[in-house]
């Protein structure tokens, strides 16, 4: 059975940083691309940021510079860096994973699992 489960959210001002985590269990991690996504109240899940099965990255304009997102296979870990975070970025942070991509990608339709999601709220 296929877990993922995301931990590390909160509550953080305008210019802080949260570093959140996703836990993996029951896939091969190192066999996946992983994403991460968020979905604010009233909007769409977008694509924040994705690693490729080879540790190629890519990222939303709206976070590059910002997020750093990072993949530890030995414990099936994927993690998100969050830095100088805006009340935009306010929203439920989801991780997912894909066995169909060999470069990392944004759109949710190329992910088969996901997580619950872990909310993050960054207050002015």
């Amino acid at each position: 059975q296929v877990q993922l489960v995301e931990s590390g959210g909160g509550s953080v001002q305008t210019g802080g940083s949260l570093k959140i985590s996703c836990a993996a269990s029951g896939i091969t991690f190192s066999s996946y691309s992983m994403g991460w996504f968020r979905q604010a109240p009233g909007k769409e899940r977008e694509g924040v940021a994705s690693i490729s099965r080879g540790q190629t990255t890519i990222y939303a304009d709206s976070v590059k510079g910002r997020f750093t997102i990072s993949k530890d296979n030995t414990n099936s870990v994927l993690y998100l860096r969050m830095d100088n975070l805006q009340p935009e970025d306010t929203a439920v942070y989801f991780c997912a994973a894909s066995t169909k991509l060999f470069s990392p990608r944004l759109g949710p339709a190329d992910y088969t699992y996901w997580g619950q999601g872990t909310q993050v709220t960054v207050s002015s």
